[in-house]
């Protein structure tokens, strides 16, 4: 098997529930995720709760599960089990929902808009995810270390990789890829004049 088709993914699903039906639709939701966390490849899976102070509009769901390559996420996709966890909390969502895969740290620093999908060097994608990663961790716990005190080390870790997975793929990744695109995707070397390919 290609060695660049194992590495771990990402799937980010966001669900509104219908109103007045949030308990039945967290509860099959539970059910659902603890099916997905036993099956095979998969490495965990998590349910993000819309804040308090969210907004009717806003009150969006978001399921995080992790699988350990694509070929177990694309069985998963096909089971029975999660057909039947769907067909279940369908009349309880309202609204399509928003899927997104997420393959490999190095799908954060994807060049924008090229026409050829590039991806810049391993060591450069480790260095541009520790200047995201860091910071983000660190304001995470100034902001949430005393809420999440009290809770286990087990729930702690799980909120707070599901919040930082969340915002490196949505606010932090994008932009230091704009930020460090020059340094992150170089541009060839211009040929001299009379050269050939």
């Amino acid at each position: 098997m290609n060695p660049s088709q194992t590495h771990p993914v990402l799937m980010l699903v966001s669900r509104r529930a219908k109103p007045q039906h949030e308990a039945a639709f967290e509860w099959l939701m539970a059910e659902f995720i603890t099916h997905a966390e036993a099956y095979p490849g998969c490495l965990g899976a998590q349910l993000v709760h819309p804040g308090d102070d969210a907004s009717v509009d806003d009150m969006l769901y978001h399921a995080l599960l992790a699988f350990d390559q694509p070929g177990s996420l694309a069985a998963w996709q096909n089971s029975p089990e999660r057909a039947a966890g769907l067909a279940a909390i369908a009349p309880y969502i309202e609204g399509p929902e928003t899927v997104r895969g997420i393959s490999g740290l190095a799908h954060w620093f994807q060049a924008p808009s090229s026409a050829k999908p590039t991806q810049p060097p391993r060591w450069k994608v480790a260095v541009v995810t520790w200047l995201g990663i860091f910071p983000t961790v660190y304001l995470l716990f100034l902001l949430l270390g005393n809420l999440l005190a009290p809770w286990t080390l087990l729930a702690r870790i799980s909120l707070l990789t599901v919040l930082v997975v969340t915002i490196m793929t949505w606010g932090v990744a994008p932009q230091l890829t704009r930020l460090l695109k020059p340094w992150l995707f170089p541009a060839a070397p211009a040929k001299h004049k009379g050269q050939t390919g």
